[in-house]
């Protein structure tokens, strides 16, 4: 049967449109730009499982880690556009730009964010035998010792150690900075005493401070947290408004159907409520959040502000 030019050019036409109607009809690719066992990749393969319950497709979880996240990021990048490849990336979408040169693309325009999957609140612990027991006490003893006492975050240019300048900023104070590869590296030292202190996630702290090998002094969320509630906020010791969580969400290259992401991120956000995904991340001292895209991408604008100046007026570099 011969297909006339305007046939042809109605089936070109309508045949994206009954893909994206069809979606997903095969797995789902989220390529993490992290190590499998840390926070982002528990986030991604919790919620991962329970969006491939709804939406009847397998999510398979891709780690592919290096390069400050940017091996990730072009992966999903050549990857085609179809709805099927999305990026779990953090806050090197708001603080490589400024720290990497000849990247090759740019952030703002090369992804569409689709859903904030949860924050990590942060902590500042000391080891066992620091005798600050509260944060006035580690900001006067800091205060006699400049540059004396160090405070150990994971990575260099990290949400850590971007929290941790901010932190010193407000207080007037000076640390040494020791950055990590991960926030396991960086509670391993602590609990050995190698660092004075420690600005990691709450699960990260964890471990130590079960031993008894390291105390938390405050978190960096606005409001405390479950899992240490006898902990108070950085705001409530002083600093109000303080607030610089670690985070993860998804991200999809530009040119993705607009239909695919917003049906990504309804189920996101069903996925976030689930009780039992809440269970478990909770446990991880995870602040689930499944929000929608134009959210998201309002939250990530403020975000990038912050980053930014801190990074320009502290002068970090990935170095």
């Amino acid at each position: 049967m011969r297909v006339t030019r305007r046939a042809a050019l109605g089936l070109a036409l309508v045949t994206p449109a009954l893909a994206q109607e069809d979606w997903p009809n095969r797995p789902i690719r989220l390529i993490v730009a992290f190590a499998a066992g840390g926070a982002a990749d528990t986030a991604a393969r919790t919620v991962g499982q329970k969006l491939g319950d709804l939406l009847g497709q397998t999510v398979v979880i891709e780690n592919r880690t290096g390069g400050n996240a940017v091996i990730a990021a072009n992966a999903t990048l050549q990857s085609p556009k179809d709805g099927y490849t999305f990026l779990v990336d953090a806050a090197n979408q708001l603080t490589n730009p400024p720290l990497m040169k000849d990247l090759g693309f740019d952030y703002r325009t090369a992804f569409i964010p689709v859903s904030q999957f949860c924050q990590f609140p942060q902590v500042i612990a000391v080891k066992r035998d620091f005798p600050a027991r509260t944060i006035a006490e580690f900001i006067a003893i800091a205060k006699d010792r400049p540059n004396a006492i160090s405070y150990g975050t994971p990575p260099a240019a990290g949400m850590g150690h971007l929290a941790g300048e901010v932190f010193q900023k407000r207080a007037g104070i000076r640390l040494i900075h020791t950055p990590y590869r991960g926030g396991a590296d960086a509670a391993r030292d602590i609990a050995a005493g190698v660092v004075d202190a420690v600005l990691i996630t709450t699960s990260s702290i964890r471990p130590p401070v079960q031993a008894g090998q390291a105390r938390v002094l405050a978190v960096t969320s606005p409001q405390r947290v479950p899992t240490l509630p006898d902990v108070p906020t950085l705001a409530e010791s002083g600093f109000p408004g303080y607030d610089m969580n670690d985070w993860n969400g998804v991200f999809a290259a530009a040119g993705t159907p607009s239909p695919i992401i917003d049906r990504l991120a309804a189920a996101i956000a069903k996925a976030t409520a689930d009780a039992s995904v809440r269970q478990r991340m909770d446990a991880a001292g995870a602040i689930m959040v499944g929000n929608s895209p134009a959210e998201f991408a309002a939250w990530l604008a403020a975000q990038r502000i912050v980053c930014e100046q801190v990074i320009r007026e502290a002068g970090i570099t990935l170095g």
